[in-house]
């Protein structure tokens, strides 16, 4: 049996986020194992200086790629992707490497009325790369972005316990709305990866319905055309899928909600180097 058949992929995101990613991949891949990591230890990503989160990020991987010598790695996280990915890269050469940028591209491909807003964390609203983005591939449209330093975390408590306050996500989303000589936004893109949980909360609150671009499927394609398939003669004996959480630390809550997705909770915490 080819032994990439026996690695899992591991896709790793600040919090719980990143199942949204993982849900995509299951889909794609139903033969292959899965580690989720959630740096919770870390998270919220928005407190963290640039130069000391992305020595985290590099450090961290060295322990979880010694720990679950995974196929590939796909970081489900805007903020860490667009920080860190290259610094990953060179530190990992033998490693492939997965990450999420803004879904600017195909907004600009898609967008109507020419007004595009990127709701983001503020970390990576403020990235070059983000704005390079921009320059390559949306100079024909008018892009807000809009930095949210509370959404992630509200998505957080609501998949944990069902509950998010409406006004509080209003008032997060609202600045994505812009209205210009007649025309209004009609594009609105997730690039953090935990706002698809709470989109339906924002087609509520929002005041005209526009297209939330959420990038997750794109990012599970991306993973199933680097990652080699596993024949159903090669299959493997399944194997739970684990989440591990850096903080080795996870309440009853957040248990139940990962088995929801398959998971099965591994103790122990994960320090960086």
């Amino acid at each position: 049996m080819d032994e990439r058949s026996e690695k899992p992929l591991l896709i790793f995101d600040s919090g719980i986020g990143g199942l949204t990613v993982l849900r995509e991949a299951r889909v794609l891949l139903p033969d292959r194992r899965f580690v989720y990591v959630a740096d919770d230890a870390g998270f919220p990503y928005g407190d963290w200086d640039e130069p000391p989160l992305r020595e985290r990020l590099v450090s961290l991987f060295g322990a979880l790629i010694a720990a679950h010598d995974p196929i590939a790695c796909v970081i489900a996280c805007n903020t860490a992707s667009t920080l860190a990915l290259d610094a990953l890269r060179t530190a990992y050469p033998a490693m492939t490497f997965v990450g999420t940028v803004p879904a600017i591209k195909p907004a600009a491909e898609r967008t109507r009325s020419g007004l595009v807003s990127v709701l983001a964390t503020p970390g990576t609203v403020k990235r070059q790369y983000t704005r390079d983005l921009i320059d390559q591939w949306a100079t024909k449209c008018e892009v807000r972005l809009v930095g949210s330093v509370t959404l992630a975390a509200l998505a957080e408590r609501y998949m944990r316990h069902g509950f998010v306050d409406e006004a509080a996500v209003r008032a997060e989303i609202m600045p994505c709305f812009v209205e210009a000589d007649g025309r209004r936004t009609d594009i609105v893109v997730l690039a953090c990866t935990h706002y698809p949980f709470v989109v339906n909360r924002m087609r509520k609150m929002a005041p005209w319905p526009v297209d939330w671009l959420d990038t997750s499927e794109a990012i599970a394609r991306r993973a199933l055309a680097i990652v080699p398939r596993i024949s159903e003669e090669a299959a493997i004996e399944r194997h739970d899928d684990v989440a591990v959480f850096t903080s080795g630390i996870a309440d009853p809550v957040t248990r139940r909600l990962l088995q929801g997705f398959g998971l099965t909770f591994a103790a122990g915490s994960v320090a960086a180097k």
